[in-house]
């Protein structure tokens, strides 16, 4: 599982001409399913993304969470964080989740940030997204499971 996390003042992701999700101060989260996730890397990320310390204290150093500044969390299910690129000109999407355990992976993800006091505003997996967002330092994350999680999975 990938995710492309981004410390935001605001955010907002609109389908077919409608807000349909928006939030103030918080995290922005695109997230991307690989083929072989599971509910352990779900919520291993879930975990590990809600509960980053990269908020500014009163010195300027990156030492608050979500729940420090009343922060609130936007997912976007984003399936071209498996693009893979390396040979021609368009990238090969084959890397990611087929759409049916991508869906339940995301719709699993939503679930477990409510679970940990954090209800995601978000968007529709597969629709047509437009999203927005005033980054805040700018402060931008990739997180992928195969990269932090201790054991292998393969």
């Amino acid at each position: 599982m990938r995710a492309v996390l981004t410390r935001v003042k605001s955010a907002s992701v609109t389908i077919d001409g409608a807000v349909n999700g928006a939030i103030g101060q918080g995290f922005l989260i695109l997230l991307g399913v690989g083929p072989n996730d599971t509910e352990k890397e779900c919520r291993y990320l879930a975990e590990k993304a809600l509960g980053l310390r990269v908020f500014e204290d009163e010195n300027g150093k990156m030492n608050l969470g979500l729940s420090d500044v009343n922060g609130q969390v936007l997912v976007v299910s984003q399936f071209t964080l498996y693009g893979n690129c390396r040979k021609g000109r368009r990238p090969s999407f084959t890397d990611a989740a087929p759409p049916e355990l991508g869906n339940a992976m995301y719709e699993r993800f939503l679930e477990i940030c409510a679970e940990l006091g954090y209800p995601p505003q978000h968007g529709i997996f597969g629709a047509d997204m437009k999203v927005e967002s005033v980054n805040d330092g700018p402060v931008t994350l990739i997180l992928d499971t195969d990269q932090l999680m201790d054991t292998p999975r393969r």
